[in-house]
């Protein structure tokens, strides 16, 4: 494991206190989010099937994701083949968000997604083909649904569920978003967000 990682294992046990989670406050939350600029709050791996490795840094690569994730061997029912899902190479979360639905930092992680930002997710601010700039990397938003599924629902409750499958939650992406890279690099824990603007691509 490499320096900085912290290893998280058998994540998909034990679930939040389900009257804690609520669509107005999570709304909140992800409202007072910067439109721009915004901040890594933490970074996830997952090596392997309801493992994750939490990093300081991570390396992103074009033709296989995060370096040490998983993404690249997971197969996708949104695929033909059963291939990874391009336009699913990474995926985003609010960082308000899952502090809300989380109730403690130590269960971040149980929501599988590998990036955590304080930044305004929703659909209004990165319609798809927003690229974002963190650390030397470039990730572009894809059109690709970020939804809530069953292990969303065991770890953090059928309220949770709701909140981030809603109309509101999904405008919002409460959920969280997904992305490709379009240049591979390095990002940090605490690296600055920034969208980039178009035409001026990251390819």
């Amino acid at each position: 494991m490499p320096s900085g990682a912290h290893r998280l294992s058998g994540v998909s046990r034990g679930r939040v206190d389900e009257g804690v989670a609520n669509l107005d406050v999570c709304l909140r939350e992800a409202q007072k989010s910067p439109a721009d600029d915004g901040i890594v709050e933490l970074i996830v791996r997952r090596p392997a099937v309801d493992e994750r490795e939490l990093l300081d840094e991570a390396t992103l690569a074009l033709d296989i994701g995060i370096v040490g994730d998983t993404w690249s061997v997971r197969s996708s029912p949104s695929t033909a083949d059963g291939s990874p899902h391009p336009d699913a190479q990474v995926t985003l979360m609010n960082a308000r968000v899952i502090a809300h639905l989380a109730q403690t930092p130590e269960r971040w992680a149980l929501a599988g997604d590998q990036l955590y930002l304080d930044l305004d997710l929703s659909y209004d601010n990165l319609p798809p083909g927003t690229q974002l700039a963190l650390g030397s990397a470039v990730i572009e938003v894809t059109a690709k649904p970020h939804t809530g599924c069953f292990k969303f629902r065991d770890r953090f409750g059928d309220e949770a569920l709701r909140i981030v499958n809603s109309p509101a939650g999904k405008v919002q992406r409460l959920r969280g978003v997904n992305a490709r890279i379009v240049r591979a690099g390095t990002v940090r824990r605490g690296d600055r967000v920034r969208k980039l603007a178009a035409g001026s691509t990251g390819r």
